[in-house]
C-alpha cells in the first residue's frame, strides 16, 4: 500500500500521460520511466482505479483502528454506570466532604463534580505526609473492602480515555466519503475492453458497505452510551467532552491505586520501625541484665578475697610466723598501722570474725 500511495502521489497528470501515449511507436527507444508512463497511459481512468485499489488495501486496517476504540469507549461507559463499588465510593466522598464542611455554606451538599475527585490528592494532612485520598483509601480498607474493587471494574477505562471522539468521527466520515466516491466511480466506469480487466467484478464495494454500516451502528451506540452515562452523573455535554470525562476518571483511578500502594508501604515502614524499637529495647534490657550480673560476680569475688586475707592473717598470728622472720620484721608502730589499715578494708562481717578469733 505504501508503493501504491506513492504512485498516486507522484502520478503525472492526465495531459502528460496523453502526450506520452503518442510515442507508443518509439517505445523501445525510450527510457524506462517513459516506457512506464506509456503503459500507464493505456489504462482507462487510472487515478480512480489506483485510489479504489488503495482504499481496498487500507480498508481492513482502518476498520481495525476504529473498531477497538469504539468498543473500548462503549465498554468503559457501561462499566462506569454499572459499578456498585464506584457508586459507594462516591457516597463516601460526599459524606466525607459534608463532614469536613459542617457549619460552612457548603454544608449538606447533595452532589459534586466528578472532576473534583482528582483534587482529593491536593488536600494534605497537618504533617504534609498524607492526603485526603490516603485517608479515603484507609477508610475503605478498614470498613468498605468492596469499594476497593472499583479499580478492577474499570477494565477498559485506560484505553477509552485515550480515544478522541472527534478523531473517531472524522475517520468514519472519511471512510464514508471514500465509499461514496468508489460507488460513484463504479457507476460511471466504462465497460472493460480487455477480458482480463476484472476491476469492477473484483472490487469489494458491497462487502465494504456492510462493514461500514456495522461500524456506524457501533459508533451510534457508543454515542448513546456515553451521553447516557454523562447525563446520569449530571455532566453538561456542552461543557465537558467525553475525552475529558473519561480522562478525569482514569486519572482518579490511577491516583487511587497509587494511594493504596502508599498506604501499604507506610504500614510496612511503621511495622519495621516497631520491630526495630522492640529489638532495641530487648537489646538494652539484655545489656543491663549482663551488667548487673557482672556487678554481682565482682562483688562476690571481692568478698571472697577479703575473707581469704583474714584467714591468712589469723593463721600467721596464731603460728607466730609473723614474728619469727627477723628480716621481714616490721616495727611495732608500723605493724600496728598496717594491721589497722588492713582492718579498715574488710567488711563488717570480716571485722566481726576478726574480733571473735583474735585476742590482743
Amino acid at each position: 500500500s505504501v508503493v501504491l500511495h506513492n504512485l498516486i502521489k507522484h502520478l503525472p497528470e492526465q495531459e502528460q500521460l496523453n502526450a506520452l501515449s503518442k510515442f507508443k511507436s518509439e517505445y523501445n527507444n525510450l527510457s524506462e520511466p517513459e516506457q512506464f508512463g506509456i503503459v500507464m497511459s493505456n489504462v482507462k481512468r487510472l487515478r480512480p482505479r489506483l485510489s479504489a485499489i488503495l482504499f481496498k488495501l487500507q480498508f481492513e486496517e482502518q476498520v481495525n483502528n476504529i473498531k477497538p476504540d469504539i468498543m473500548a469507549v462503549s465498554a468503559a461507559c457501561e462499566e462506569i454506570k454499572k459499578s456498585k463499588s464506584f457508586s459507594k465510593l462516591l457516597e463516601l466522598v460526599l459524606l466525607m466532604g459534608n463532614y469536613m464542611n459542617a457549619g460552612s455554606r457548603n454544608a449538606q451538599t447533595f452532589g459534586y463534580n466528578l472532576s473534583s475527585l482528582c483534587k482529593l490528592k491536593d488536600t494534605k494532612s497537618a504533617d504534609q505526609k498524607t492526603t485526603l485520598l490516603h485517608f479515603l483509601v484507609e477508610v475503605c480498607e478498614e470498613s468498605y473492602q468492596d469499594v476497593l474493587n472499583f479499580t478492577e471494574d474499570f477494565q477498559h477505562l485506560d484505553k477509552a480515555s485515550k480515544v478522541s471522539a472527534e478523531n473517531l468521527e472524522k475517520s468514519l466520515k472519511h471512510m464514508e466519503r471514500q465509499l461514496q466516491q468508489l460507488e460513484k466511480d463504479l457507476q460511471t466506469f466504462p465497460v472493460a475492453e480487455d477480458k482480463h480487466d476484472k476491476f469492477v467484478a473484483k472490487i469489494f464495494l458491497v462487502h465494504a458497505k456492510e462493514d461500514f454500516q456495522k461500524l456506524s451502528r457501533m459508533h451510534e451506540n457508543m454515542e448513546k452510551l456515553y451521553q447516557n452515562v454523562m447525563r446520569y452523573y449530571a455532566i453538561d455535554l456542552k461543557k465537558v467532552s467525553v475525552e475529558e470525562f473519561l480522562t478525569d476518571l482514569n486519572n482518579f483511578r490511577t491516583m487511587f491505586m497509587q494511594a493504596v500502594k502508599d498506604n501499604m508501604r507506610r504500614r510496612e515502614a511503621e511495622e519495621k520501625q516497631r520491630r526495630a524499637k522492640i529489638a532495641k529495647e530487648k537489646a538494652e534490657k539484655e545489656k543491663q541484665e549482663r551488667q548487673q550480673k557482672k556487678k554481682r560476680l565482682l562483688e562476690m569475688k571481692t568478698e571472697g578475697e577479703e575473707t581469704g586475707v583474714m584467714d591468712s592473717l589469723l593463721e600467721a598470728l596464731q603460728s607466730g610466723a609473723a614474728f619469727r622472720d627477723r628480716r621481714k620484721r616490721i616495727p611495732r608502730a608500723k605493724g600496728c598501722f598496717l594491721l589497722w589499715t588492713t582492718l579498715t578494708k574488710v567488711t563488717r562481717k570480716s571485722c566481726f570474725y576478726f574480733k571473735n578469733k583474735i585476742t590482743l
